[in-house]
Order: structure tokens, then sequence, then C-alpha cells
């Protein structure tokens, strides 16, 4: 089983690179967003390889206006991982952890263009991501992260927008592993389905610092995953292991409306604070869809196009559960307080006790 990927030295068993170990769930990912400093555009756009299901999937995503336009591409892969290339969807990478560029190629929808990320610093290996549901691998996966100023151009709804790494910030993660991916199980663990996951990501540029904070909790608001980064451009790298986040969410819902962060540690003391001024819902690149699931089998080649207005969101449906918040940012660090923008990321399922969350989508008890 011969491809395009033997060719490069990446090889980790005796196996071509057809094969990727044994669990059905392997996957490989890209996933990249970008913004304007005033927050008035956002995209984002996913990347994904599932070799054992034989599945390559891409989407682009941008809000402008109001208005999400998505845009979708399945396709069969082929065994063959070296063709990065979805429909009009196609990845280029120029220099890694430097530089990739994305291709959107015209076709029937509202987006098409050519971007290509440049970093603002070198990768972070965020902790290693490891949830059992029982005795299966639930997660299972490592997850590198850059902030990055963006270059070229987006076409949105016939409307030409340049873009400069010095006004088009964001985020890339590069991610590989387990995770639940292509048809649900057949036999769920006995122990019982995922009925809950407290995840909350909030990557912030600044003109002359990147900020990475995140955390995965239990029901009890216990982190099992949790870390936060600030560095210096051209500077020092800090690690913080004491890590708060206080939620304010929107009065009975579970969409996060503001969020501080409280860090001690190697670098002193440092606060962010974040207040979401539009959402991106993450289910116009697969996630949370209950048809453009990542690495599902949508046939040979398919594409397919959307626009949905943001209101258009209901609170109640899980479709929406999985959200971006384009965010105003403020970091308290050294005595200073240096303004920004950044994301805060947000999947709440289940019961959350330290926030007061109840079961499945349940909003805050009263009083939280």
């Amino acid at each position: 089983m011969l491809t395009g990927a033997d060719e490069y030295p990446f090889h980790q068993t005796p196996e071509p690179m057809a094969f990727a170990g044994t669990d059905r769930n392997f996957y490989d990912r890209y996933f990249f967003n970008g913004y304007t400093a005033d927050g008035s555009i956002f995209f984002a756009i996913a990347f994904g390889l599932y070799p054992q299901l034989d599945i390559m999937d891409a989407s682009v995503s941008v809000v402008k206006d109001g208005v999400q336009h998505v845009l979708r591409a399945s396709r069969h892969m082929k065994h063959d991982r070296a063709v990065l290339e979805v429909g009009p969807i196609a990845l280029e990478i120029i220099k890694p952890l430097e530089q990739v560029r994305i291709t959107i190629a015209e076709n029937d929808g509202s987006i098409s263009g050519d971007v290509t990320f440049h970093v603002r610093h070198a990768p972070i290996e965020e902790p290693r991501f490891i949830k059992r549901l029982g005795s299966r691998a639930f997660m299972d996966y490592t997850r590198l992260t850059q902030n990055v100023g963006w270059s070229g151009h987006l076409t949105v709804a016939g409307e030409r927008l340049e873009l400069s790494p010095d006004s088009w910030w964001g985020t890339r993660d590069r991610s590989w592993g387990i995770r639940p991916v292509g048809a649900p199980d057949s036999q769920p663990p006995a122990d019982g389905n995922f009925t809950q996951f407290f995840w909350v990501w909030s990557p912030a540029n600044f003109q002359n610092h990147v900020v990475f904070a995140h955390t995965n909790d239990d029901e009890y608001g216990r982190p099992w995953n949790r870390s936060a980064v600030i560095e210096g451009i051209g500077g020092e790298r800090h690690h913080y292991e004491d890590v708060e986040f206080d939620i304010t969410f929107a009065p009975g819902t579970r969409r996060i409306n503001a969020l501080t962060v409280h860090l001690k540690g190697e670098g002193g003391d440092a606060q962010l604070r974040y207040e979401i001024k539009s959402r991106f819902f993450m289910s116009g690149l697969g996630y949370t869809h209950p048809v453009w699931g990542h690495g599902r089998d949508l046939g040979e080649l398919k594409v397919e196009h959307e626009q949905f207005a943001s209101t258009d969101a209901d609170e109640g449906n899980p479709l929406w559960m999985h959200q971006q918040g384009l965010s105003s940012v403020e970091l308290d660090i050294g005595g200073t307080t240096v303004k920004g923008a950044g994301i805060v990321e947000q999947l709440l399922l289940g019961r959350h006790d330290a926030t007061g969350l109840g079961d499945l989508l349940a909003p805050p008890a009263e009083g939280k």
C-alpha cells in the first residue's frame, strides 16, 4: 500500500504511511482561525485526515455582517495522505511550523480565496489529552498551538478582503491521535457514553505578547487537563499551572458572555479579561454536525454550501453548543494593562458543579 506520503521521512512503524496504528478513530487535523483587529470579520478552517476510515474532509467558514458563510467538502482519501486537497479546498505546507497556505478555488458557494499564515512564535505543546470512558480510550492525542498573522485574500459573498499579518491575527492548532470520528459507535462502552464535557480555550493576541489558556474539567469542576502560557514576542515564555477561570453566562443559557482568567506562576501574577463581541458556530466546520461530522463517509466527493444568521442559533440545540466567541481582551501583566483580541471557545455538555451547570444542556442553576 505505497503512496506519495511514503516519500517523506516521517514513518513511525515498519508499515507504509497508509497505515496508522490500530485504532479506527485515529485522526490528523489542522485548525486555523483569523480575525480583523476590530472584530468585524472572523474566519476559520478545518482540515482532517482519518487514515483507518480512508476519509479526508475540509471546511471553511466566515462570519461577516452577522451571517456565517459555510463551505464543506469530503472525499475518499484512497489511502494517500500526501494529497492535501478536498474539492475546492487545498492545503500547502510552505515551511513546517512557520507557514501554511490554504487555497479555496472558485466554486458555487460564497467563499473563495488564498491565505497564508505566518507564525508569531515557536509552537507550544499542550499537555497530552487522555480521557477514558471506562476502559475505552475516548481521547488520546497531542496538540500544538501557535498564534499567527495572515496574508492573502478572501472573497466572501462577492466582496474581496485583503489580509495583512499586521491587522489580521489568529490562531492555528495541529492535533493528532484518537478522538471519536466517523459513524457513531454501534456498541457504546458499558460504563456509558459521552455525556459530560467541559472545555474552555482562550488564545489571545497582543502587539507584544501571545497568550494561551485552556481547561478540561470533570463534572465536579476539577480540571483533568489545564494549562496557560504567556510569551513575549521575541522574549521569554512563561508556563502557568495555577490557573482559575471565572465565567459569566448570558442569563438563562450556557453561552459565555465574559471570561476572566487568573494566572500565577513563574512569570508572576497575570490576569486576562475577555468580553465576547460576536460568535462563530463550530458546526460550520463539522463539529457536532449530524451529517458533516468529522470522518463521515459522504461518498467519493461531496461539496456543500450553507449560510445562516448568527441569531438563528437555538440555545437548546446541541448543533450550536460548540462555539468560538470573538473577544476584546485585556491583559494585566508586570504592572501594566495591554489590549488585544482573541477567542473564547466553549463546548459545555452536562454537569459542572463549579459553575452550576446541570445535566446535558441545562443552564446554570440560579445564583451561580
